[in-house]
């Protein structure tokens, strides 16, 4: 199964970051064929419908494909004024913007269509970034994304990584498994059934 894992922050210390990675590494325990990016890798502007009439910025056009080869999805979405990120925000409404002058992606929702997603989050504070997570799921279920019941939100999560970016605690390594098991799972159904 071919999982996309990545973090909605650029931040150099991010623990949605360091979330994504030990995420990506369990998944591929797992099994999974993992692709794993950094948003900031991509040249994304600010969506704006001038723009777009312009021309498709060629990373956005990756981010679709990347998108449409993934029947798996996990995001790791950071928590800004209780709510996820403007960043975050701007690239699902890239990735799911139609390119009215290419055949293939008229369909907006093309990258985003009946892919299974699982939210993680990470934040200093005792919720975790549960409430970014609440904000989330309608978004993805507006986007057609299946969204994986499981999640898992990480408190305290100045202490939760070692020097090497590890999880300290089995706990929050079991419950990041259950989503990415659970994703996975119900992944594969979706894909037999199709």
């Amino acid at each position: 199964m071919r999982l996309l894992v990545f973090a909605g922050s650029t931040r150099q210390h991010s623990f949605n970051r360091k979330l994504a990675r030990v995420t990506a590494a369990l998944a591929r325990e797992a099994g999974a064929e993992v692709t794993h990016i950094e948003l900031g890798d991509f040249d994304v502007p600010m969506y704006n419908a001038d723009l777009e009439a312009r021309g498709t910025p060629a990373d956005v056009m990756r981010l679709k494909q990347l998108g449409f080869e993934h029947p798996a999805w996990i995001i790791c979405a950071p928590e800004y004024n209780a709510s996820y990120p403007a960043l975050l925000k701007n690239t699902l409404d890239w990735i799911s913007s139609p390119v009215k002058s290419d055949p293939a992606w008229t369909d907006g929702f093309k990258s985003t269509r009946g892919k299974v997603v699982g939210m993680l989050s990470a934040s200093p504070g005792a919720l975790g970034g549960l409430r970014s997570q609440s904000h989330l799921a309608p978004l993805l279920l507006n986007l057609n994304f299946w969204v994986a019941p499981t999640s898992f939100a990480l408190g305290r999560a100045e202490d939760a990584f070692d020097a090497d970016g590890q999880l300290v605690a089995d706990s929050a390594r079991n419950h990041v498994r259950a989503v990415v098991d659970q994703v996975l799972w119900a992944a594969e159904r979706l894909q037999a059934g199709n």
